[in-house]
């Protein structure tokens, strides 16, 4: 079966009936393409897709207008909600203390409503009445067209990957992590440690991973990053750490932490472009000090994973192309 088709039906069967069976009918490429949906309590439901967002009708109609699109009601909220945690939401307080849910399939569900507040610290989320489904893809081989720049006699190149949210950077984190774990035309495999502190690029459900991130990867799933990138290097001795999203004061001593001990680092952060990273307190510091060998932008110029740049560790240019793994 087509693994987009499995993606699809692995969120349809997560679904309350009702909300299942408006999305069911919709026009299968739109349906196939989906890569979120944003349910919200007396609002119309809406999708978003390839480069667009629209709301849904009753009959499975894509429109712009919110009056036309199918209501999602309190009854559902809460039916959604005792599904996804199978009626057990003590089982899942850890998950609410972050915001959003995993499920099978490495799917992610963001949460929001009333956030319960325990001595200045969230303790959790009740009375969820928003809820965002992003559905996870892999999206085999996007990392080939990078991988030439980020080896070196061998050695996998400390890179940092740059990009706005929903542009790829999770995708191309994940395909590098099973090229690199499986080994390639440039280099032999390597052990790979994943810190996952938001459960996305291995997708794991009850600690396994959900998707292919390769055989010699070990996966430290829920953990802060920094935290995780030490707990790794000490217990597991990857060659290769890769982290998602980093940004905070800890990440970039943890970055330095690896680097020093012969670990490479592969990790992403938010930004428009590489001046704009330049410009924020810690990227800028960690580039500005050589942390990073190679850096890479990717935007949604031409569909999710347009590579806008390679550059160097110096920040000259390397390569530049308009070619996107969605198109």
């Amino acid at each position: 079966m087509d693994k987009e088709v499995v993606c699809v039906k692995e969120i349809l069967a997560i679904l309350p009936a009702p909300v299942r069976s408006v999305l069911s009918i919709l026009p299968e490429a739109v349906l196939e393409s989906i890569e979120e949906v944003r349910l919200r309590q007396n609002q119309p439901l809406e999708i978003r897709y390839g480069q667009q967002a629209s709301y849904v009708t009753p009959k499975g109609q894509l429109t712009a207008n919110s009056r036309q699109g199918w209501i999602f009601t309190e009854e559902h909220a809460v039916k959604l909600l005792n599904q996804i945690s199978q009626h057990s939401l003590y089982a899942l307080e850890e998950e609410l203390k972050r915001g959003y849910i995993t499920v099978v399939g490495g799917h992610r569900i963001g949460l929001a409503g009333k956030v319960v507040l325990e001595r200045g610290e969230v303790k959790g989320i009740r009375e969820v009445t928003s809820f965002n489904i992003r559905i996870a893809r892999e999206k085999r081989g996007v990392a080939q067209k990078v991988l030439p720049f980020l080896f070196e006699r061998g050695k996998v190149l400390n890179t940092l990957i740059i990009s706005p949210p929903q542009c790829g950077k999770t995708t191309l984190l994940r395909d590098l992590a099973r090229s690199i774990s499986y080994g390639n035309q440039h280099a032999s495999s390597r052990k790979v440690s994943i810190v996952d502190e938001r459960s996305e690029i291995a997708g794991c459900l009850n600690g396994v991973p959900q998707r292919d991130v390769g055989p010699r990867t070990d996966v430290l799933d829920a953990c802060p990053k920094a935290l995780g990138m030490m707990m790794m290097i000490r217990s597991m001795s990857p060659e290769v750490v890769i982290v998602d999203e980093i940004g905070r004061a800890e990440d970039s001593e943890a970055i330095w932490e690896a680097i020093h001990a012969g670990v490479s680092v592969i990790c992403s952060a938010h930004g428009f472009d590489l001046a704009e990273a330049v410009r924020r307190p810690m990227l800028g510091k960690l580039i500005q000090q050589g942390a990073f060998e190679r850096y890479i932008v990717l935007s949604r110029s031409g569909g999710a994973g347009t590579v806008e740049g390679i550059y160097d560790g110096a920040l000259h240019p390397l390569k530049r192309e308009e070619v996107a793994w969605s198109s």
